[in-house]
C-alpha cells in the first residue's frame, strides 16, 4: 500500500518560450528588473522571481534531445503564446503600470476580477501574456 504524498508547496518554476532569447532578456532584466541566474546562449535564459524562477526557452532547442547524459532532461516545448502571472500589491500594480508605459509596453488589459482582485496584462518581445496580479485573486 502507498501513502499519498503531501501536495507540493508551491511553484518553483514557469517555462516561457521565445525565438529571441536576447530581446526576452532585455524585458525580463531590463524592463522588469528580474535577475539573469543562468543564460546559455541559443538555447535559454532564466530569471530569479522572487522565490521561483521564470524559464524562457528557445523552442526549437528545447525540441531537440540533450546529449548531456549528466542532465537527462526530455525534450519540451511550446510554440505560441504562453502565459505567466506575477504577484503584485495594488501599489505596485499603479507604479507597474507606470513604469511599463513608460518603456513602451502597451497595456492590452487593466481590471478587477469579480472577488475584487486586479490584473494588468502585457505582451512580452515573443507574444507571451504575461499578467501582473494582486495575490488575493487566488486567495
Amino acid at each position: 500500500m502507498t501513502t499519498t504524498p503531501p501536495p507540493p508547496t508551491h511553484v518553483l518554476e514557469a517555462a516561457l518560450y521565445a525565438d529571441d532569447l536576447d530581446a526576452a532578456e532585455a524585458f525580463y532584466s531590463g524592463i522588469l528588473g528580474l535577475e539573469v541566474i543562468v543564460r546559455v546562449t541559443g538555447r535559454h535564459v532564466f530569471f530569479r522571481c522572487g522565490t521561483g524562477v521564470i524559464l524562457v526557452f528557445d523552442p526549437a532547442a528545447t525540441e531537440t534531445p540533450t546529449t548531456n547524459p549528466d542532465l537527462p532532461v526530455p525534450p519540451h516545448g511550446a510554440r505560441g503564446p504562453g502565459h505567466a502571472c506575477l504577484a503584485a500589491d495594488g501599489a505596485a500594480l499603479d507604479a507597474w503600470r507606470v513604469h511599463l508605459e513608460a518603456s513602451g509596453i502597451g497595456i492590452e488589459a487593466d481590471f478587477r476580477w469579480p472577488n475584487g482582485a486586479r490584473s494588468i496584462y502585457v505582451r512580452d518581445p515573443a507574444g507571451n501574456s504575461l499578467e501582473f496580479a494582486e495575490p488575493k485573486l487566488w486567495g
